[in-house]
Parts: C-alpha cells; structure tokens; sequence
C-alpha cells in the first residue's frame, strides 16, 4: 500500500507543471507566433497608409479652401474621368512604362552577358555596373537635363561634330520625351543587369560544355539555355522594374518639370503637384488610389504568368 502511493506520488511529481504545455506549440501555430511580428510591423507602414489613401479619396479635403473635410462619395473619381491632364500623365505614364522597360532588359541583358564572360579581372566590369544604379534618381536627371542642353550639352556637341543638326531636345513634347526614356533606359538597365548576372551565376557550366560537344552555337545556347534557365530571373526584374516605371518622378522632374505644358508630366507628377503644390489631400488621394491600382493589377499579371509557366 505504501509502496503503491509512493510510486503514484513520484509520477505526479515528475509529471511537468502545467504552464510548460503552453510551450508547446504545433508547427503552424509557432509559425505564425514568429510572423506576427513581421505582419504587425508591415500593417503598421503598409496596409494603414493604404488603407487610409483609401479612405481620404472620398472626401472633399483642400487645405487650401479652409473647410471641413466633407465626404463626397465617389466624386473625386468622376473628377478624374473628365479631367484631361489625368488622361494625359497617365498616358505618358504608360508610354514611359512601354518604352523603357523592354529597353532596360534589353541592354541589361547585353550588360549582363559582357559581366559574365570570363575576363581575367571582372571587377571593373561589374563595377561599371554599380554605379547607374547606385547614382541617385534626381541626380541622373540632372546630370541628363545638361547632357541634353540645346546649347551646351554634350548630346547636341556630338551631333555637330559628326555634321548633324542640333536638336532643342526640350521644346518639343517628342524629343522631351525620348531623352527621358534613354536617361530612365540607362539609369534601370544596371539594375536589371545586376539581376539578370545573379541569375547567369546559377547555370552550371556543364550544360554549354555538353552543348559545345553536341556542336550547338553560341546562339542556339543563347536560344535554348540561357533564356529558359533566365526566365525566373527576368520575371523578377520585369515585375521591380515596370513598377517603378509606372511610379516615375523623379528624372522627368528634374530634366523638364513636366513641360513644355504637360507633355511630359507623370501621374506621379500630377499626384505631387494636387497634394503638395495645390494642397488638395482628396483628389490627390483618388489619384493615388488609381496608381496603386495600376501596380497591383501588373504584379497580379506577372505573378499569373510565373504560376501558369512553374
């Protein structure tokens, strides 16, 4: 009998306390212990703001006017259909968005592939590659805005002495435009080559060797390895760099504020100019609302083209 109690004591006594079970957490519950942190913090700077954009776009807000905040429904948005500068930066948005993407994956491409060849020493080569996309964005525009000068830019000096006319590059909405598409076009392709590079670092050797062997050129390896082996690479790059595209400020600001008239204005730009020169919090807000759209609804494409194709 006593022998019986004491073993049944020893037992209760071994048994752990109670306050240790709550340690003891399934997988997915430790999991999302651990990320709550992460989620509260990108609540805090990510969906509030959003959703606060959200909120303010419904209201009549001028600081300007002195009046109250008035809600206004969905009036802001039918503003913005019968405005016409709307229609026109985001158009230039676009065409920015059209023209420079491709073109930076392009030379980053050829960028990437000159960083990759086995040269005897690389790090100036991969250097060279740092340096526009590690350059500030308002600088770059600047530095342009003088390369493009009608008379004392470097662009027109080359021009003349090669016997071709100069060009006032900012007078005229076309050529506005294209001087800021090669400046945008040479400041992102270093980013997308940096990219494009770490993928090139992931293919083994062994397959062009194999390809070498099977008497494959450089083109057909380019065609039939590299480009299917980059594809996840160039996705991620494409999907960085057409939303920043679609979020472009600051070199059209610098090298033309928008001119001549609007010819070159951004939505971004007419978002700065509502809320911060006009000091109109609603409009601006619906206007904001509308580029964060247009980011999301590209990221959910590129996002459905990397699910069709995995």
């Amino acid at each position: 009998m006593t022998t019986s109690t004491l073993s049944t004591t020893d037992r209760i006594e071994k048994q752990p306390p109670a306050w240790t079970k709550m340690l003891d957490l399934s997988d997915r519950a430790l999991a999302v212990l651990l990320l709550a942190p992460a989620a509260l913090l990108l609540s805090l700077i990510i969906v509030y703001p959003v959703l606060r954009l959200g909120y303010t776009s419904f209201f009549s807000l001028s600081l300007t006017s002195g009046l109250p905040a008035e809600f206004v429904g969905l009036d802001n948005y039918r503003l913005m259909i019968d405005d016409p500068v709307f229609w026109e930066t985001t158009w230039n948005t676009v065409l920015i968005t059209l023209i420079t993407v491709p073109g930076a994956l392009v030379v980053g491409m050829a960028l990437a592939l000159l960083a990759n060849l086995p040269f005897r020493v690389q790090w100036p080569v991969r250097l060279s590659l740092l340096i526009p996309w590690a350059l500030p964005l308002s600088f770059a525009g600047l530095i342009f805005a003088w390369f493009f000068h009608s008379e004392y830019g470097v662009v027109n000096d080359v021009l003349m002495r090669l016997g071709l006319p100069g060009v006032i590059w900012f007078n005229s909405p076309n050529w506005a435009m294209a001087a800021i598409c090669l400046t945008i076009i040479w400041k992102t392709s270093s980013f997308m080559a940096l990219i494009i590079l770490a993928g090139l670092q992931t293919i083994p050797r062994s397959l062009y060797e194999a390809a070498d062997v099977d008497g494959a050129g450089r083109v057909r390896q380019f065609v039939e390895i590299t480009l299917p082996l980059l594809k996840p690479s160039i996705v991620v790059a494409l999907i960085f760099r057409t939303i920043t595209a679609l979020q472009t400020f600051d070199i059209p600001y610098m090298m033309t504020g928008g001119g001549p008239g609007t010819s070159t204005s951004t939505l971004a730009m007419y978002i700065h100019q509502n809320t911060i020169s006009f000091l109109d919090l609603g409009y601006g807000s619906a206007l904001a609302v509308v580029m964060f759209l247009l980011s999301m609804c590209v990221t959910v494409v590129y996002l459905r083209i990397i699910r069709t194709k995995g």
